[in-house]
């Protein structure tokens, strides 16, 4: 990976209503962290921080940090995370952890495909992406800003493992190498068009409930004790046929 340049400058600002008024001048909070020292506050111009994002296939960066008037003034670090408003994506914060050129780092990388799998070209199938980022561990500069998996040749029922991904050299997948990244699976019209048939018929079923009379046999429910409606008993219309 490509290291960019940035400059930053020491921030001395931490309370909330300060960081506001920080963010309304234009700079952007941000904290750097790592083995080498301890974390530190900083701030970045924030046209800059997002032309360097909008220049970039992912958020994953390799940056050149100058700090201007510190003590260490060049830090190689990489952009850990960005925090964006969620009502106007706007950058807010940023996290940078140092790191040094001679040392392995672990990162999450995100998985592109490309071209168009046989499975689906000619059997109707669907590409499933599995996982879309991957624990990825290398020096900083062998850092892949992402990872490139061409599944032309997927037919139905194929898959791509962890262990079958290519990476370039240098870098090391973390995981378990049998874990699926992408597959073609089989068509689902036919599927989904019975599932649909079964639902319309149980839908349109009507259950009838039938409660049982006093002596065992079933029938429709017995009177209340309270409705006047209710059919006088046999022997009693005997009895009033007599009198």
């Amino acid at each position: 990976m490509k290291s960019v340049s940035l400059k930053a400058y020491a921030r001395t600002q931490v309370q909330r209503a300060e960081v506001k008024k920080l963010r309304a001048t234009g700079r952007v909070p941000a904290t750097i962290y790592g083995r080498q020292a301890q974390p530190q506050n900083l701030e970045v111009v924030g046209e800059e921080i997002c032309d360097l994002l909008n220049h970039s296939a992912t958020e994953n960066l390799l940056v050149d940090l100058a700090v201007q008037n510190d003590s260490r003034s060049q830090r190689l670090a990489l952009l850990q995370e960005v925090q964006h408003h969620p009502l106007t994506g706007k950058v807010i914060h940023v996290d940078f952890h140092e790191v040094a050129e001679n040392e392995k780092v672990t990162v999450l990388v995100p998985v592109e495909t490309v071209g168009e799998p046989a499975g689906v070209k000619n059997g109707g199938g669907t590409l499933e992406h599995v996982l879309f980022k991957l624990k990825v561990r290398s020096l900083p500069k062998d850092l892949p800003e992402s990872i490139i998996i061409d599944v032309s040749p997927l037919e139905i029922g194929k898959s791509v493992h962890i262990g079958e991904v290519p990476v370039p050299a240098g870098v090391e997948i973390l995981g378990d190498k049998h874990l699926t990244v992408v597959s073609v699976a089989a068509p689902r019209a036919e599927e989904e068009t019975t599932a649909t048939a079964e639902g319309a018929k149980t839908a349109g079923d009507v259950e009838m409930t039938k409660e049982k009379k006093e002596d065992g046999t079933e029938g429709a429910a017995p009177a209340k004790g309270g409705d006047k409606k209710a059919e006088a008993k046999p022997e009693a219309k005997a009895e009033a046929k007599k009198k």
